[in-house]
């Protein structure tokens, strides 16, 4: 039996680029180097001054409530992930209708049944990698409020053990954000796998065009340059 029973050249290709775009993107972003110019870093630097702000106050209690709220995101998109492969669970035996659906539709390049599958496979393990991730971000941010809740105080610590606790805190969080940001791009990556089901093609497009907005939003956005601005600098244009 050929290859072509199982899947076309040009479905692997697609596949094949959309993991390989997916996986440099995220060690490029993700490395030291480049991770300190980004968003992600200028946003790590912010947590680090407010976690030292939040240490030389009495009261904490605003911190803790912002930092809450910061944890029922992470806690809603869990959810919406986990009710995302639920719904797609519940479609894994309906491939034959909904080709039949697609069919009907311009340029739409026909799937074997195992194609059809694996697509849906991959749409789901985006999802459930981004619940984990979610659901992670969310208990660090549990666990980064009491984090706040034990700092020592100010004057009684003599100020280098409460900052030290305030750092150690806003790693503590930096790494929340990190496990909620890569289940964003995970959202952000499904987007590109549903036009996987239209044709190869317009997925291979769909992956470049996901990999360049996450590169600009990370590198190149203006709310990046308002982020990086010195206090009292000139305000940032686009």
């Amino acid at each position: 039996m050929t290859l072509d029973a199982y899947a076309t050249p040009l479905d692997l290709a697609a596949l094949g680029y959309f993991l390989l775009a997916t996986l440099i993107y995220r060690m490029f972003a993700g490395s030291p180097g480049f991770e300190g110019r980004s968003l992600v870093g200028a946003i790590q630097q912010q947590r680090v001054r407010w976690m030292v702000n939040m240490a030389k106050r009495e009261n904490r209690m605003l911190d803790a409530i912002l930092l809450g709220g910061l944890g029922q995101g992470n806690a809603f998109f869990a959810s919406t992930s986990a009710i995302a492969v639920g719904g797609l669970a519940a479609t894994l035996g309906a491939g034959e209708k909904l080709q039949a659906l697609l069919k009907s539709l311009p340029f739409v390049a026909p799937a074997t049944p195992l194609v059809w599958e694996v697509k849906q496979l991959l749409i789901m393990g985006i999802f459930i990698y981004a619940f984990f991730k979610f659901a992670w971000a969310f208990r660090l941010s549990h666990y980064a409020s009491i984090m706040i809740g034990a700092t020592p105080a100010y004057e009684e610590s003599g100020g280098k053990a409460c900052l030290d606790h305030a750092e150690r805190t806003a790693r503590l969080i930096g790494i929340a954000a990190g496990h909620s940001n890569s289940g964003i791009r995970s959202f952000y990556h499904a987007i590109a796998a549903l036009a996987w089901f239209f044709h190869p093609l317009l997925f291979m497009v769909a992956t470049t065009w996901v990999v360049l907005i996450l590169a600009r939003r990370d590198f190149f956005s203006r709310s990046l340059r308002l982020i990086q601005e010195q206090d009292g600098g000139p305000p940032a244009r686009s």
